[in-house]
């Protein structure tokens, strides 16, 4: 299954490591310091401010999507699987 993250890119859901919303990310020291040293592998996909942070075991991403939205994005693929 997978998951649209904006940009017309979508990813495997089973490749998601984390989901973290932008607000909760910016008050958390590690969450910063983690993003800084994957500098090289952080992909913005937003042309705009982000909205989320996407975790996956090859890249980091920063989605113009709402981490609220992307869950249920996720739960209706779950859904629908059965």
């Amino acid at each position: 299954m997978y998951i649209h993250i904006g940009e017309d890119l979508n990813i495997r859901a089973k490749d998601i490591i984390s989901i973290l919303d932008k607000e909760s990310a910016n008050h958390s020291p590690l969450v910063e310091e983690f993003l800084k040293q994957q500098n090289e592998r952080v992909i913005n996909l937003s042309k705009n401010p982000y909205k989320s942070i996407i975790i996956t075991k090859e890249k980091v991403y920063l989605s113009p999507i709402a981490s609220g939205t992307l869950k249920k994005r996720s739960n209706q693929m779950i859904i629908h699987e059965y």
